[in-house]
């Protein structure tokens, strides 16, 4: 594997899934193999073949590494509840090993894995671990997605000194307008790079008729490479 991002957001609902599929889409297009995964979804309908998640399937759409549904989608919670919660009503306790030996099996077929994570930094997986455990068990640096709306700064900057202290990397961020009616955005844009210390990599309109057509190639790119930059240099 060449590389990889681990995509976290600011709460649930706040466009994690837009963005990774447009950064799995524009890795694709530069003529890598990119695999996807998204360990745990709770939300499912159930098919044929089991139970599937849309997100999930979304990103499997995109990507140009075949895996099997399980492997990249290794917990499927029928739920859309906090995962520990999904979890515990099918009786079924997540497990990191059981993340990690998928992640390993996708890891050996591409050049980047794009991992997207459920809820926000800090989402309970079971009794004792959460969000952020999995992706330190991952080792991959980490992109945010920020949901532009009222209380945003406060999120945002929250999960960064979160992410940070656990050693990870924050390979960038991304602003997301999620609310159209949300003001003063430039000013709450100004403020999130000066106290992150970077500006965002990209920003996302509130336009989902255009999400299709939209690369984040330079995005992707920087991200990958600003993060291998900074584990250098720690």
């Amino acid at each position: 594997m060449r590389g990889g991002l681990f995509i976290t957001g600011t709460d649930t609902e706040v466009g994690k899934t837009v963005v990774a599929r447009l950064i799995v889409r524009s890795l694709v297009a530069t003529g890598v193999r990119v695999a996807v995964m998204k360990p745990v979804a709770a939300g499912s309908f159930m098919t044929t073949e089991g139970p599937r998640n849309e997100d999930a399937l979304g990103l499997m759409a995109d990507s140009n590494v075949v895996a099997p549904y399980a492997t990249l989608n290794p917990y499927c919670l029928p739920a859309p509840a906090s995962p520990h919660l999904a979890a515990r009503e099918v009786g079924v306790t997540i497990e990191l090993p059981r993340i990690l030996a998928a992640f390993a099996s996708l890891s050996a077929a591409a050049d980047y894995v794009i991992v997207e994570g459920a809820g926000g930094w800090l989402a309970p997986l079971n009794d004792h671990q959460f969000i952020a455990d999995l992706a330190a068990a991952l080792g991959l640096p980490v992109l945010l997605v920020v949901g532009l709306r009222l209380g945003c700064l406060n999120h945002a900057l929250l999960t960064v000194a979160a992410i940070r202290q656990r050693g990870l990397i924050v390979g960038g961020w991304i602003a997301n307008h999620i609310d159209p009616d949300f003001s003063r955005v430039p000013d709450n844009l100004a403020t999130l790079a000066r106290h992150i210390g970077m500006p965002p990599i990209a920003t996302v309109a509130h336009d989902p008729a255009h999400h299709a057509s939209l690369l984040l190639t330079a995005a992707a790119t920087a991200a990958t490479a600003h993060a291998a930059v900074r584990k250098q240099l720690t």
